[in-house]
């Protein structure tokens, strides 16, 4: 028997001035059309001129600023914008009516993995990649459930856990859902090599840097959080994945996180969300292979672990 092959082309022009991705077509095998392994989530990634960026924890403080501000700047990127309830999510749903086209919310609690499933299957379906993942949740105070210890004697062992759980282990598991997705994404329609994880750590996290102490179940957290993300950024670059993995800290920004602790902070420090935000996209527009596992602030300067 005769086996014919025919694989069609897949141009793309890399003018900056026009970038041109022509429709993907499956391959032939003897005149009837065939889907091969690799081929199509190729194609699906090329497709999304301007990248797909998803924010989670998005309905609120930096992670809407994150949304507005990708919205805004790419003209042609899709935005993803998770949080837990989209239906209470004003901020976002004021975003949608301006971007329809571009913006899709999706439910999601990270304290829920099967939420977190069932997003990445939504993205699958509808995109095929991803080109950037920020995770923006994270919790430091609720009233009557958590508040930052400023001793020993007012550490709680359910406090530490639900800090560990929203700060540490949510923003991984999203990880660990979204990195195939990652992985066919790439640094494709963007001026990236890469894709990038960018996780929203805080300089609190940093034990070099720890000369106030407190805080216990915050700092323990985002530690956490800082030492899983290197140690995914160290598997990834063994495997020479086309993702890095990058912690931001945004300074002290005027959010609803901050606002109840704000009383001590010099206004020069306090930074708006708008001017955080901006900080923090020209540190990831610009993040190469090589920043992989790497800790900055939000000045680009390097954060000791």
């Amino acid at each position: 028997m005769k086996l014919e092959i025919a694989i069609p082309c897949i141009g793309v022009s890399f003018n900056s001035k026009n970038d041109e991705v022509f429709p993907w077509h499956p391959p032939t095998i003897n005149g009837h059309s065939h889907e091969i392994p690799g081929f199509a989530s190729f194609a699906s990634a090329l497709k999304w001129e301007g990248g797909v960026s998803m924010v989670q924890g998005a309905s609120r403080g930096i992670g809407l600023e994150f949304v507005r501000q990708l919205l805004g700047k790419n003209k042609k990127g899709q935005v993803i914008a998770t949080c837990r309830d989209p239906t209470k999510a004003t901020g976002l749903l004021e975003l949608k009516n301006q971007f329809s086209e571009r913006l899709n919310i999706l439910p999601l609690d990270v304290t829920v993995e099967s939420t977190i499933e069932e997003s990445a299957r939504s993205i699958t379906e509808r995109y095929g990649s991803l080109n950037l993942l920020i995770n923006a949740s994270g919790i430091l105070s609720i009233p009557c459930v958590l508040q930052p210890e400023t001793t020993l004697s007012k550490v709680q062992k359910s406090s530490m856990m639900l800090a560990y759980e929203v700060n540490a282990v949510g923003p991984i598991l999203v990880m660990k859902h979204m990195w195939p997705l990652l992985k066919v994404g790439g640094g494709f329609g963007t001026e990236r090599d890469v894709a990038v994880v960018a996780n929203i750590s805080a300089r609190v996290s940093s034990i070099g840097d720890n000369r106030l102490g407190g805080w216990h179940s915050y700092r323990s957290s985002k530690a956490a959080l800082n030492q899983l993300t290197r140690t995914i950024s160290v598997e990834f670059g063994r495997k020479k994945e086309p993702v890095a993995c990058i912690l931001l800290h945004p300074g002290t920004v005027d959010t609803d996180l901050s606002k109840p602790f704000q009383r001590n902070v010099p206004a020069e420090k306090l930074f708006t969300k708008e001017f955080s935000v901006e900080k923090l996209l020209n540190i990831i527009n610009n993040t190469k292979q090589e920043d992989n596992g790497k800790f900055f602030a939000w000045d680009g300067q390097e954060i000791p672990w």
